[in-house]
């Protein structure tokens, strides 16, 4: 699966994150991210939530149960061992999160998925890399540009990244052409919640492609 996992982003470059979306109406903000040319999708774990534990691969495994192989699920802002059994048990291959736990990337590896902590310094990026990481997600990368990523990635060139946290339709390809950039996660600027809330499932559609025009034909 961790194989899985590198092929599909180095193939797709784009990981959509659901958070804060009500569990009704997660399967139909998936359904229409895939249409919008989406095959990633990232389901976040709510730390202030009580029923976080159980929400979030409830999610994972509804989503799974309908789109199948069509859309490789994930799970985001992953801070225990408890949340990355939880969420591989429902069926995620992968784990995200937004920072580096040594005890998080040694479960991701017993479970046999990808892990993607969060760093942002050199130091951060290189510790999460020898620690066992997959891909090291750079976030916030958004809050400090492509010149940032350029001047750190320099001498740690053989470090995959995924750039997260202020990307969009207008910087993508800017942070995708990076030479260490292999994928980067969007989020709230695809996944509007005032549009999901107004059931308006088409607009998620045409936003992701705005995003996914870029790299595909569609």
């Amino acid at each position: 699966m961790i194989n899985e996992f590198v092929d599909y982003l180095k193939q797709y470059r784009i990981v959509v994150a659901l958070r804060g979306i009500e569990p009704d109406k997660v399967v139909a903000t998936a359904k229409a991210l895939y249409d919008g040319g989406i095959r990633m999708l990232e389901i976040t774990f709510n730390q202030s939530s009580a029923t976080a534990l159980t929400d979030t691969p409830a999610a994972i495994r509804a989503v799974g149960e309908c789109l199948g192989k069509k859309m490789l699920v994930g799970a985001g802002t992953v801070v225990s061992v408890a949340q990355a059994e939880a969420a591989v048990s429902a069926g995620a291959k992968y784990l995200l999160a937004p920072n580096f736990d040594p005890s998080v990337v040694k479960a991701a590896k017993r479970l046999g998925v990808a892990s993607i902590p969060g760093a942002l310094t050199p130091s951060e990026i290189a510790a999460a890399w020898k620690g066992g990481a997959t891909m090291v997600k750079l976030f916030p990368v958004g809050n400090f540009g492509p010149a940032y990523v350029k001047a750190v990635t320099a001498p740690l060139s053989h470090i995959p990244l995924l750039g997260m946290g202020g990307i969009n339709e207008q910087n993508l390809m800017e942070y995708l052409n990076l030479p260490s950039m292999v994928g980067v996660g969007v989020g709230s600027n695809i996944v509007k919640v005032s549009l999901i809330q107004a059931g308006d499932y088409s607009g998620i559609t045409k936003l992701a492609k705005n995003y996914t025009r870029q790299l595909f034909r569609l």
